[in-house]
């Protein structure tokens, strides 16, 4: 195209233009009116600058949420320090994450204005699934991968191992490792307190509860209901004794029983456990199920912390001490009997 075929579009608006301001122009009022608007347009930004920075609209309100985790004061106090020095008309998000940089719990924060005075700040956590030891060094992990550093451990946090040396604020690699950690991000409230670790044995990935039991996931493919099959199996009675449990099929979970112990007829008891002595296995059961039978029940009240040692009731090894000496499993699990709990089916 020419270069009058591109000027021509250019010359047609300052034309318009011109005939515009020559209208206005021969007309008293609208002129006064034009030039009034040209002079106000400095007042008007300047009184804008002065209004969005000034105590008729600063922050003196503010409400957080989402904050739960090990950090949660520290959280809070660095977002409302560093929100109390905006106003509802010049909020900065990036000020509020550069406030909270230094925790690495705080994933995302999103603020929300309530003009005059009310600022509030929606939080995304990325709390510790996991207590990772690699070359030496233990460290606190979250769900997503994303090294928390060792602060924020603590005795509660289940085991996972690696290889590679991790760096705070980084993610860590590897495909069974992230795996782990899906399993863990993915466990609900209740039962998350009592797993022990996570390892890779001869059925997969595996999860040592405290006290013994072990439930086989396999891989981490259907985490969320795999462990909702978990939660069935052990409020159903006919598991108590049980030394493993079988989520690999979330669909048709199975609970296996050291030799020598036989399933508990579940239609003949109406709780888990007896007032005979019972090994690790049973109490782990008893434990869980008595949080997770009654519904709601499990959310008002904290299942007695389990005690023992890791054994099966039987006394055989069980696969996670076998793992720990890095010895093959045992063939008592073979020996024992597996069955499908009535109310998982």
């Amino acid at each position: 195209m020419p270069v009058s075929g591109l000027l021509r579009p250019v010359s047609s608006l300052a034309d318009l233009l011109r005939a515009c301001a020559a209208f206005a122009w021969r007309r008293r009022r609208l002129r006064i009116a034009l030039l009034a608007l040209l002079a106000a347009l400095p007042l008007l930004g300047g009184g804008w600058l002065w209004l969005r920075s000034s105590p008729f609209v600063a922050v003196q309100r503010v409400h957080i949420t989402g904050v739960s985790g090990p950090d949660a004061g520290a959280v809070e106090a660095a977002l409302a320090q560093a929100a109390r020095h905006m106003s509802t008309l010049d909020v900065s998000a990036g000020a509020l994450r550069a406030a909270v940089a230094p925790l690495r719990v705080v994933s995302a924060v999103r603020v929300v204005p309530s003009f005059p005075h009310g600022l509030r700040i929606e939080v995304t956590e990325q709390l510790p699934v996991a207590s990772l030891t690699a070359g030496g060094v233990r460290t606190a992990v979250a769900a997503d991968g994303v090294v928390l550093g060792p602060a924020l451990l603590s005795g509660s946090l289940p085991s996972i191992s690696g290889s590679v040396v991790p760096v705070a604020g980084r993610r860590v690699s590897g495909a069974s490792l992230l795996g782990d950690l899906t399993v863990l991000g993915a466990a609900p409230a209740l039962l998350a307190k009592y797993v022990e670790r996570v390892f890779t044995g001869a059925k997969g990935l595996t999860v040592a509860m405290r006290d013994g039991l072990l439930a086989y996931f396999g891989d981490d493919a259907l985490a969320h209901a795999k462990w909702l099959s978990l939660a069935r199996v052990l409020a159903d009675s006919s598991s108590a004794g049980a030394s493993y449990v079988d989520v690999r099929l979330p669909s048709h979970p199975a609970a296996g029983f050291p030799a020598g112990v036989s399933p508990p007829d579940a239609a003949a008891s109406g709780t888990v456990g007896s007032s005979e002595p019972v090994g690790s296995s049973e109490s782990t059961v008893a434990s869980l199920a008595a949080g997770l039978s009654g519904g709601g029940a499990a959310t008002s009240s904290t299942p007695s912390e389990p005690a023992g040692g890791a054994t099966s009731t039987s006394g055989a090894p069980t696969e996670e001490s076998e793992a720990a000496s890095g010895e093959t499993p045992s063939s008592g699990e073979a020996t024992g009997s597996e069955t499908a709990p009535s109310s998982s089916g």
